[in-house]
């Protein structure tokens, strides 16, 4: 938000020096962005100073009749200048470019040169007598300008001009502070902070002159328009603005149109309130009626974009048609046009909810619309009406030619908030004085009543949208008091209105998202939309309903993806089809579930492997992906979460995996991993290999603990042992693994295959796995005889429970 600097000063002193006030604004919640000096005219003048011609001699080049002059501008010697107006003579005032003074195209906006002292046409020239157009507070170049004025020589021209530089104050306008957004509001918190009185324009001159051209007012919805003020202005002339009118709004960024619309623009910047100015004589029926029109009804709004209405659209229209866009865009019907001569003016409190609803839509952020979604003061609404139509009259002519209409059946009341002392000072960290408080909150303009040793009622008005709860009072208090001016106790503490999780899902899901980035994977963020085909295609792996988009962009994402593996299969076809063939990838994500007619979101974590392991060299040729390449991955983040040793099954009668493990944790399916079926891959345009693997990430996250065991360091050696067994086919390292740890869970520290055989030799229904044990004890050195006893144990388990054939 931009604020002149010369424009707040109309509402209160300001003293500060650009730097204070930065400090004092942004101390009040306020922050400054920046602070940029502007000129009401390029360059301001710098160098321009008013000089008197001494003498004047004139002579010839080529016919052409110049002048040799002397000219006073106020240094110990004369200048002279040469100059080529016709109407230089000695004695005159004149303005004077000294050197070094830089002239600019003032239509363009571009510097032209700077003015040096050298020779022209023979004679030294040691400045400018400057026309109009060269200064730049007008066009004619006809000669220099003659002045009438008794101002000493080397006055700057600033001074002569009564050009007085602004400062242009970028304020980062947070959407709670609708109040601060205009100068009556920034002045409100110098106000508070310095105890300087605030001054508005006086409205005690208007009143009705006639009831000629009165405007039936009709508010058919109530809720989305408390409030609606309006009057008739007659006899007006829109022509241009004023010096001073176009120069408050050019400094703030606006252009300036005319003086009934500029006159609009100063309310709402200067007052906070937006309105809006018809065309009385663009009024059919001489009615305006608020109100909704049906769906779809074709609207022209001033940018000449005809825009399709919906049902909810509150709209201000008269007899026949809609005029505009209720507390956002007027219409080309309705608008001022240089031939208007009858005013209607309009000042409305609307919904904020409606008014964003209606701009969301179409698409349209205005001045008006910024300050009514934020919340404008429902009882200025008189005030700015009558300064308005005040402001017509002095700068258009006219006459009041209505009775003044204020639709306003149900007045918004008063916040009032019960306040507690003890919660002054719990939340501020520091004991303030009560009157103190109370000081800082009627500066405010928050009422104080009730009041007692324990606490008070805060009686708050309608403008201060963003103060509606105690803590809101409190924080007002602390703003005005100042930050800066609560001490750091010896003992940092703090208190806080809401609990923190004890398990941060963000930091855990950054520490896993580490964990497979240092292990070659990395990260994607694919679309939640997906074609109804692919869960089609899987169904069998879906027990629930798709969630079915209702205005869908396409038919190819007409659905809320049910499963994961789509969403990455489709990146991998984006990358494969770009020759990236080696790739490993995760996702964190969403599904989503209909399930009785209810929504359910589910989180996880997709992890996805294709390619080769890693890229062919000298020393290695390259591998394909397997199985255990993801299944080492799943292994890596079940134990970053604190889960080792989960039970798994194999994967059968799935429509997704061609093979695969399901790990288990408290009877619950965590993870699934295995190989993408072929026709599933084929469906996403990938036809290579992809293994797949699919965390439960919400039960997964509920079930790990944060908090970390530490034990001390083994201080005895571990040993390692291995077997070669002999087993059916049908048993997997799982099951040995579970046994083994059944058998002996004092000493047992690892398992773990090291080599597999299958062959002929060993028959067709059998395999030999090498397996490797390691046995530790915590407590001492484990002893010859320990170790046979606990492989002796294991052995006699293994040939017992799965009749394994043991080589020795």
């Amino acid at each position: 938000m931009k604020i002149s600097l010369n424009w707040l000063k109309q509402f209160v002193e300001i003293t500060e020096s650009a730097q204070e006030l930065d400090h004092l604004l942004t101390g009040t919640g306020l922050e400054v962005e920046s602070i940029e000096r502007h000129e009401a005219i390029l360059g301001g003048l710098q160098g321009f100073v008013v000089g008197e011609v001494l003498t004047c001699e004139r002579f010839m080049v080529k016919e052409k009749q110049l002048s040799l002059t002397t000219v006073d501008v106020g240094g110990e010697t004369p200048s002279q200048i040469v100059c080529g107006a016709a109407n230089v003579e000695a004695g005159q005032k004149v303005i004077v470019a000294t050197v070094g003074t830089t002239l600019y195209d003032h239509a363009k906006g571009v510097e032209i040169f700077k003015i040096t002292s050298k020779k022209t046409y023979g004679h030294l020239s040691e400045g400018m007598i400057c026309a109009e157009d060269e200064i730049g507070i007008g066009t004619s170049h006809a000669g220099i300008m003659v002045l009438d004025t008794d101002l000493p020589n080397g006055t700057p021209a600033a001074q002569y001009f009564n050009l007085e530089a602004d400062l242009l104050i970028e304020i980062g306008l947070t959407p709670n502070r609708a109040d601060a957004a205009s100068h009556w509001g920034v002045a409100r918190d110098v106000k508070a902070k310095t105890g300087r009185a605030i001054t508005l324009p006086s409205v005690e001159a208007f009143k009705v002159d006639n009831n000629n051209f009165p405007i039936e007012l009709i508010v058919e919805d109530a809720t989305a328009c408390p409030r609606f003020c309006g009057v008739t202005v007659d006899g007006v002339t829109v022509k241009e603005s004023p010096e001073w009118l176009r120069k408050s709004l050019e400094t703030i960024g606006l252009r300036s149109i005319n003086n009934i619309v500029d006159i609009t623009n100063y309310i709402c910047h200067g007052l906070g309130q937006p309105m809006h100015a018809y065309d009385w004589n663009a009024i059919s029926g001489q009615k305006v009626i608020v109100k909704t029109l049906p769906a779809g009804t074709k609207f022209t709004t001033l940018d000449e974009v005809e825009r399709t209405l919906g049902e909810t659209d509150l709209m201000v229209c008269n007899g026949e048609e809609p005029m505009g866009i209720a507390g956002i865009f007027g219409g080309t019907k309705s608008g001022i046009k240089p031939e208007t001569t009858r005013v209607y003016l309009e000042v409305a409190y609307f919904d904020p909810a409606s008014v964003r609803k209606t701009a969301q839509r179409h698409g349209l952020k205005t001045d008006a619309s910024f300050r009514f979604e934020r919340g404008t003061d429902p009882n200025a609404k008189l005030y700015a009406l009558k300064y308005a139509a005040l402001l017509i009259q002095e700068l258009a002519g006219g006459v009041i030619a209505s009775e003044v209409s204020d639709f306003y059946p149900n007045p918004i009341a008063d916040f009032s908030i019960p306040v507690l002392y003890k919660n002054v000072n719990r939340l501020i960290g520091k004991t303030l004085d009560k009157a103190l408080v109370k000081s800082i909150l009627e500066s405010l303009d928050i009422t104080v009543q009730n009041e007692d040793e324990n606490g008070f009622t805060a009686i708050v008005p309608p403008y201060r949208v963003d103060v509606t709860r105690e803590a809101d009072v409190i924080e007002e208090v602390l703003r005005i008091y100042g930050f800066e001016n609560v001490e750091l106790s010896e003992n940092l503490g703090t208190e806080f209105l809401s609990g923190f999780p004890q398990k941060d899902r963000e930091q855990l899901q950054l520490r896993i998202s580490q964990v497979l980035a240092a292990n070659g994977f990395n990260e994607i963020i694919t679309n939640s939309l997906t074609k109804p085909a692919y869960s089609a295609l899987i169904k069998a792996d879906l027990p629930n309903d798709d969630v079915e988009i209702l205005n869908k962009l396409s038919e190819d994402l007409g659905v809320m993806r049910q499963s994961m593996v789509f969403s990455g299969l489709e990146v991998l076809a984006h990358n494969i089809n770009r020759r990236q063939k080696d790739l490993k990838m995760f996702d964190f994500g969403k599904t989503y579930h209909k399930i009785n007619d209810k929504y359910v979101e589910k989180r996880h974590l997709a992890l996805y492997v294709t390619g080769n392991t890693e890229n062919e060299t000298w020393q290695l040729k390259s591998q394909k992906v397997a199985f255990h390449t993801l299944a080492s991955a799943v292994n890596k983040v079940l134990g970053s979460l604190g889960f080792k040793n989960l039970d798994t099954k194999p994967l059968e009668g799935t429509a997704t995996f061609e093979y695969g493990l399901s790990y288990v944790l408290n009877k619950k399916e965590v993870a699934k991993v295995g190989l993408v079926k072929p026709n599933v891959a084929k469906k996403a345009e990938v036809k290579q290999h992809v293994f797949f693997a699919d965390f439960d990430w919400d039960y997964l996250f509920k079930q790990y603990n944060d908090k970390a065991t530490f034990v001390e360091l083994p201080k005895f050696p571990e040993v390692r042992r291995d077997l070669s067994l002999v087993i059916d086919k049908t048993v997997t390292f799982d099951q040995i693994q579970k046994l083994a740890r059944n058998y002996e869970k004092n000493l047992l520290r690892q398992i773990n295959v090291f080599d597999v055989y299958q062959g002929e030799n060993l028959g067709a229904d059998k395999k030999s796995y090498s397996v490797s044990f390691i046995l530790q004890d915590y407590e001492q050195t484990l002893t010859d005889k320990v170790i046979d006893k606990t492989m002796e144990k294991l052995m006699a388990a293994f040939e017992k429970e799965i009749g394994a054939v043991i080589r020795k």
